[in-house]
């Protein structure tokens, strides 16, 4: 029950990152707009249905057992 994770690996962390990012930005010189982030979701949806349909493709390929 020790395990070590790989602090990249942790989801908190990756949550805190996204977080404070618009903050971090805004003091950068970035402001991150409504249509920004609204944008940025359309690309991550685009993104994540193609890795769910190539994930399925390489699955039944991959499988070895049928389906009951």
């Amino acid at each position: 029950m020790n395990e070590v994770k790989s602090f990249l690996a942790s989801k908190t962390i990756w949550g805190a990152v996204v977080a404070v990012a618009p903050t971090v930005l805004g003091l950068l010189g970035l402001n991150v707009t409504g249509a920004d982030a609204a944008e940025v979701a359309q690309h991550g949806n685009a993104i994540i249905t193609a890795a769910g349909g190539l994930l399925v493709v390489y699955g039944r390929v991959k499988a070895t057992k049928a389906i009951r």
